[in-house]
């Protein structure tokens, strides 16, 4: 969806004032519970990306976007002619914004359909479409060094944008489609039927004709926008057991719109959504195009940081696994720990009144703790907030396994920082190590091991063939001075001879790393160091099977974690 539809407004209206509760009919003593002794999965940043986020390869800019650990992203095809909310010239195309993209650590779905000029978009032909498909393909095909587009979207929101008259039924619409992309490109997934809602029907019809023609979509999407927040558990539920009647294997999910316009810039009420998204398992999210492109859908005006942009920075900066987050009425959150810098991290809100969070099974951290409490305002898109808020600075006592903190005086529009680390500060001053499967993995898989640091490893490190296939981990790093560094890889090598991968950063040249064998896969015990020079702030360190400008590694190697030390 791009731009607001006459009666569309008033009705977000309503759903937001049902799903943002007033103070005095909920003000109430809820307890946010966030259990530190188990994990929920993998900190992987499923629900910070956007759609037509970046306008063009410097607005916004990388160095602005890099603290939100931006992990996914629609943006229009090469060609766009999309006019949406305003604008005057076309903007997004995938191709122009890539080095932004793999800067800020995130890869692309490109959503063909906007290489009309508008919403809802205006049949001409078959002739005429199949013409433009042809041309799109082609031209991510001669795109030899962009390596960061995962999908191409054949159709947005057909159940409100098709034209069945003119153009027959969506689901035969689909399959000619589908075919028409994999006459050229065999590699690159493909995602839909991307509806407006969640509608089981819609969706029995268009699996059933997707396995009977061979055209099943890679990743499945729908958006999440008129329906709030609550819903979320049941759709992706229903989801799966459609999947299982039908005999179709598991596909990541993607909502690759979320959020009502007066909800996806209420700090709290986004927040709603990432708690949603990280519970139940989607493999990505991203905000919705309500307001112009190249602002990060909101989270900056005028260039700069919003208020909730500092939310998105909280959730950006989880590190090791997201934990489990018990919500209580309109209290909800999120939380992660990094139990290598001892930082347990969570970011909650919903709710007016005094509440608690409570962090239960926390371990290794003493018998009290630190807690940085900090708040950002509910103030909206037009308005620049220069900094979270610190509220207090407390040292609160574990007891039983547990650290019980109040918070008084919550305003439901807000979100809150809950920053709980040893009286003394982490254990390290920046992060040092960076988990393999909490990077962009791209072509690879995350897997599991009890012998990996964190509990996951990356491997299936495999492809080489060229920019669709190739194979590698970025690491975003973030240091706090110019200089060399060690960085020291923890990897298996089970091929019983010694293999290789590329290693650049920064865009840089190439050098070769080399693994010499280990005692299986998935066992992990050594490390290979080598220095990097790095510049003071972000930096992007690639390994790679396969990569452009790099030949090609040799063997194979899984990769546990990095890091990176003065």
């Amino acid at each position: 969806m791009k731009t607001t539809l006459p009666g569309i407004a008033m009705i977000g209206a309503v759903t937001a004032a049902l799903l943002v509760p007033g103070p005095a009919a909920y003000a109430a003593d809820h307890t946010l519970v966030v259990d530190a002794g188990a994990v929920l999965r993998p900190v992987t940043h499923v629900a910070a990306g956007g759609l037509y986020g970046i306008s063009d390869a410097s607005t916004p800019s990388a160095s602005i976007l890099q603290p939100l650990s931006l992990r996914q992203h629609t943006q229009p095809p090469p060609g766009v002619q999309q006019l949406g909310n305003g604008a005057t010239t076309p903007a997004g195309d995938a191709l122009k914004v890539a080095s932004t993209v793999i800067a800020t650590g995130g890869q692309q779905y490109i959503r063909m359909p906007d290489i009309y000029p508008d919403f809802p978009y205006r049949w001409v032909s078959w002739d005429d479409w199949l013409q433009k498909v042809n041309k799109m393909v082609d031209d991510r095909l001669a795109a030899t060094s962009t390596t960061n587009i995962n999908g191409w979207e054949i159709w947005n929101e057909p159940d409100g944008t098709w034209d069945t008259e003119k153009a027959g039924p969506y689901n035969d619409g689909w399959t000619r489609t589908y075919r028409a992309i994999r006459a050229k490109d065999t590699v690159t997934p493909i995602i839909g039927p991307g509806t407006t809602i969640y509608n089981p029907t819609f969706m029995r019809s268009f699996l059933e004709n997707a396995k009977a023609t061979n055209t099943l979509p890679d990743v499945i999407v729908w958006h999440e926008l008129s329906q709030g927040w609550q819903n979320i558990d049941e759709h992706v539920a229903d989801y799966r057991a459609l999947e299982r009647s039908l005999g179709i294997s598991p596909r990541p999910i993607s909502i690759n719109e979320y959020a009502w316009p007066d909800q996806v810039d209420v700090p709290s009420a986004a927040l709603h959504y990432i708690a949603q998204f990280e519970r139940t398992g989607v493999n990505d999210a991203e905000r919705a195009y309500w307001f112009e492109a190249g602002t990060m859908n909101g989270l900056l005006y005028n260039g700069q940081p919003t208020a909730s942009y500092w939310m998105y920075k909280w959730y950006g900066e989880m590190a090791g696994n997201m934990l489990p987050v018990t919500a209580d009425g309109d209290l909800d959150g999120i939380a992660s720990l990094d139990g290598t810098r001892k930082i347990a991290n969570v970011v909650f809100g919903g709710d007016y009144g005094n509440n608690t969070v409570r962090v239960d099974r926390l371990t290794g951290f003493g018998s009290t703790v630190k807690v940085v409490l900090s708040s950002v305002p509910g103030s909206g898109r037009q308005t620049n907030v220069s900094a979270p808020t610190t509220l207090s600075t407390q040292t609160l006592p574990v007891v039983n396994g547990s650290v019980t903190i109040p918070v008084s005086n919550m305003d439901a529009r807000q979100s809150y920082q809950a920053l709980i680390t040893p009286v003394n500060g982490p254990t390290t001053a920046y992060q040092q190590v960076y988990e393999a499967e909490n990077a962009t993995v791209v072509n690879a898989q995350r897997r599991t091991s009890t012998s990996a640091s964190n509990g996951g490893y990356v491997g299936g490190i495999d492809g080489s063939a060229d920019m669709r296939s190739q194979s590698f981990v970025d690491f975003t790093v973030n240091v706090p001075s110019a200089g060399t560094y060690s960085l020291a890889i923890r990897y298996a090598n089970g091929t019983g001879a010694t293999s290789t991968q590329g290693l650049a950063y920064n865009g840089g040249a190439w050098s070769t790393i080399s693994y010499p064998p280990t005692g299986a896969w998935g066992q992990f015990a050594n490390s290979v160091t080598t220095s990097v020079s790095l510049k003071a702030g972000f930096n992007t360190i690639r390994l790679a099977k396969g990569s452009p400008f790099f030949a090609g590694g040799t063997g194979f190697a899984e990769i546990d974690s990095i890091s990176v030390t003065r």
